[in-house]
């Protein structure tokens, strides 16, 4: 496929061995942190770009791409021949190469003076108020929002940026984000109600930081009442911030995140073209991981590919190219034993395309569902503890002993599983049958992230239901003597967190899978 740009109204041809040099970067230096407001208004006058007035957050207002490029350009960004912003609808743009780029090459560089780091911003923002921004800040801590902290801090001045409008230096950035949001913040109250149990969660925790902001806001005085209450424009920046922040990347302080404009278009994939990173003095660069060809996407990974549920509830998208996904059993105890056997949602995997499932699934449900809802003896016990002992030493020959000695249950725990979660699935596109997605734009994201989770589900059913049968066929009760399944405790409740701790005993709580945060 033959990529045109739409955005771009003039590249910068550049030599990587001269723009990626120390003379070059000092020389970015030489602009100041804030670019001032005159330069602006100067540089609009030169350059004849069209930036409004007032930049609407109406989910129907275009984005201003060739303003943003232009102003990029003109404050120190960087980039290679060829790489530039392209756009099949409008809404949606991506970083692109037109040009063959070799692995390792610096194709995109962009000066701290541009970038928008949490630390940076603290301090601005604390040097111009009265008290109201550390008093927000200790009231989030206090409520449970530490680890948003870093963001709070980004959403205020995204908020002061978008205020001071045409006399803001950021001006064309702004203009160019998107308006329209598919996260879980956006989300109607009916899309919460069709969504399965885990991004439901996800999604809850989402919309609980941004909750967690509202409160906090009124006591922050560098930003009107007028901003402060209106809900529209406070929704766009945290959607805005947290759709595009960087954090835990090399180069980065521990709880650093930063927003840099331009690298914030990189698009996500599972196995990735480039990397950012930042240097000593902050700046921003981006390079191939391999080789890529002319009229290619560049982009970046957001996070665990394994995790697309994840990835929806934060950014609005299904990531089709995940290999394989959480197996959504919630309703197992998070016990260190348990955690120990491999109770993670980056390990306990059904895989998209084949249907095969992670060793992890069937090594908890063993464990954790098999073995012990079994009537307990002596003999189970024992089993039991092997079984652990034998994980925890390596023994994998006694693992595998057990594993065979209790497949029909195991597999039988499996299908049940599938089985119940098809049927909630059901029972949830059921009910968005016959609404409008005039009025619920985000349900068409919802139902294709719903079918990819039941494709999978259905191909792993496709795999384990035919040696159910075959061993039911065949009149057993169990490989090698493991009691049956008539002595397996009964499926139960597989659409909650029975006994699990809550979703943030799963996840880590607000910073789990956050390496990238686009």
């Amino acid at each position: 496929m033959k990529f045109f740009s739409l955005a771009t109204t003039a590249l910068m041809a550049i030599d990587p061995t001269v723009a990626f040099s120390p003379v070059f970067k000092s020389a970015v230096k030489s602009h100041s942190h804030v670019v001032s407001d005159s330069l602006l208004v100067q540089w609009r006058r030169q350059k004849k770009t069209s930036l409004p007035a007032f930049v609407s957050v109406t989910e129907d207002s275009p984005r201003n791409l060739p303003a943003f490029e232009e102003w990029c350009t003109q404050y120190g960004v960087q980039k290679m021949d060829g790489v530039q912003l392209y756009s099949e609808d409008g809404l949606d743009w991506q970083v692109i190469t037109t040009a063959d780029i070799p692995a390792g090459t610096t194709l995109l560089y962009i000066p701290a003076e541009m970038v928008l780091s949490s630390d940076r911003v603290a301090q601005e923002l604390n040097s111009i108020s009265n008290g109201g921004v550390a008093d927000a800040v200790q009231q989030l801590g206090r409520i449970g929002g530490a680890s948003s902290i870093p963001k709070f801090y980004l959403f205020l001045k995204v908020l002061m940026e978008y205020e001071a409008q045409e006399n803001s230096s950021f001006l064309p950035w702004l203009d160019s984000l998107p308006r329209l949001y598919y996260c879980a913040v956006s989300m109607t109250n009916f899309c919460y109600e069709c969504l399965p149990p885990l991004v439901f969660n996800l999604s809850r925790t989402e919309r609980v930081k941004f909750d967690n902001f509202l409160q906090v806001i009124k006591k922050v005085d560098v930003i009107s009442d007028y901003i402060k209450s209106n809900q529209d424009v406070l929704k766009w920046a945290f959607n805005s911030v947290y759709t595009r922040t960087f954090c835990h990347k090399e180069g980065q302080n521990a709880d650093e995140v930063v927003i840099a404009p331009y690298a914030d278009m990189f698009n996500h994939v599972a196995v990735p073209e480039v990397e950012v990173y930042f240097d000593g003095e902050g700046n921003c660069m981006a390079y191939t991981l391999v080789d890529v060809p002319a009229n290619s996407p560049l982009r970046i990974s957001y996070g665990d590919p394994t995790n697309p549920s994840f990835l929806f509830a934060r950014y609005g998208f299904l990531d089709e190219s995940s290999p394989a996904g959480f197996c959504k059993m919630m309703d197992i105890p998070n016990t260190p034993e348990n955690v120990n056997m491999g109770m993670d949602p980056s390990k306990m995997l059904f895989f998209h395309d084949t249907g095969d499932i992670s060793q992890e699934v069937l090594d908890v449900v063993l464990y954790a569902k098999v073995l012990s809802n079994m009537k307990y003896s002596q003999d189970t016990g024992e089993v039991k503890k092997r079984f652990y002992e034998a994980h925890m030493s390596g023994d994998e020959q006694t693992k595998a002993q057990i594993h065979e000695q209790y497949r029909y249950e195991v597999m039988k725990e499996i299908l049940n599983h599938c089985n119940t979660f098809l049927k909630s699935l059901e029972a949830l596109e059921k009910k968005s049958e016959g609404k409008s997605f005039d009025q619920h734009p985000r349900l068409p994201v919802i139902l294709q992230h719903n079918e990819w989770v039941k494709q999978t589900f259905l191909k792993v059913k496709a795999n384990v239901e035919p040696l159910v049968q075959q061993y039911e066929g065949a009149g057993g009760g169990g490989f090698g003597g493991g009691g049956g399944f008539g002595e397996v405790a009964g499926y139960g409740n597989d659409m909650g967190w029975e006994g699990g701790g809550g979703q943030d005993e799963y996840y880590g709580g607000e910073d789990y899978n956050e390496e990238y945060s686009y």
